[in-house]
């Protein structure tokens, strides 16, 4: 099958069964199902990794697994994308977990190409049960005034659905402890759902470093979401560094705030703000470059 000793042991130590099971009579025909979707070896090798599949019944899950994405999805490569993405579908009960979930989203106005786009981004978001679907879409309609309509309405759902209540309010409250409204958490949450994937150790982190070292005001942050996912040590904190050296040494033509220098990528922020004054900051240029590495 091409896998590494690695791998076979990452295989047998998760499921050691495996060695008990019978080879051309059990473990063969499930790799053939796979093989037919086109999976080059390391991929299938990826998937046995990753997933327990091999543990599950061939005619009870693993075949209605793949009918039930095959008459989902556009083309066997979609099928065969979304099992490298997430290999433990194959382990769930797809064709009855999954539809309810799917009706519930359509219900609610929401057309199957914008619910399986969803399903490529966080295959298992539509594993929950539809009571937490239910409970995400609601508690983002009144809880965070997001409208149906929004294009970050999805990504809510996403993100509330894996967060159950008492997460979700120890997350809510240190917004609330560094003097955040409600309307400021609901402006985040708009323009930025995944500000409450992040950990409370993360939150709590970045909230310091903007507010309490930078003087941020939670109206500027709520407005700006992206800043608070990401990384502080890798992005923002060394891209800080460079911008105040620049301002400081009035280096900079024009204005350009921390938020648009994060935004920058990688390559752009270098050709704008790094490279140009090397010389000028041999100390900061190269604590900025070994943050990259």
């Amino acid at each position: 099958m091409g896998m590494n000793k690695s791998q076979i042991k990452t295989l047998v130590s998760s499921s050691p069964q495996l060695l008990f099971c019978r080879v051309d009579e059990n473990l063969k025909p499930k790799i053939k199902v796979l093989q037919g979707l086109g999976l080059s070896v390391s991929q299938l090798a990826t998937v046995m990794t990753r997933s327990n599949f091999l543990t599950r019944g061939l005619d009870t899950i693993i075949q209605p697994n793949l009918v039930y994405l095959r008459d989902l999805l556009p083309t066997h490569h979609h099928v065969a994308m979304i099992l490298i993405k997430e290999p433990w579908l194959l382990s769930y009960n797809l064709p009855k977990v999954m539809p309810p979930n799917i009706s519930l989203l359509q219900n609610f106005g929401f057309s199957t190409p914008h619910i399986l786009k969803a399903f490529h981004r966080h295959p298992r978001f539509l594993l929950n049960s539809p009571e937490w679907f239910e409970r995400a879409v609601h508690r983002l309609v009144k809880d965070f005034h997001m409208p149906l309509s929004s294009g970050m309405f999805l990504h809510g759902v996403q993100v509330l659905v894996f967060l159950d209540e008492s997460k979700l309010e120890r997350k809510l409250d240190i917004f609330r402890s560094f003097g955040w409204s409600d309307s400021d958490i609901c402006r985040m949450v708009q323009k930025l759902p995944y500000c409450l994937a992040s950990s409370e150790a993360k939150i709590r982190t970045t909230l310091k470093f903007f507010m309490n070292e930078l003087g941020y005001e939670p109206n500027y942050l709520a407005s700006r979401a992206p800043l608070l996912k990401f990384s502080l040590d890798k992005r923002i904190v060394p891209r800080n560094e460079i911008l105040k050296f620049l301002k400081e040494n009035q280096l900079l033509k024009g204005r350009l705030c921390l938020y648009t220098a994060v935004s920058f990528s990688e390559s752009d922020f270098q050709k704008k703000c790094v490279l140009p004054f090397r010389e000028k900051m041999p100390e900061i240029y190269d604590l900025y470059m070994k943050s990259r590495s």
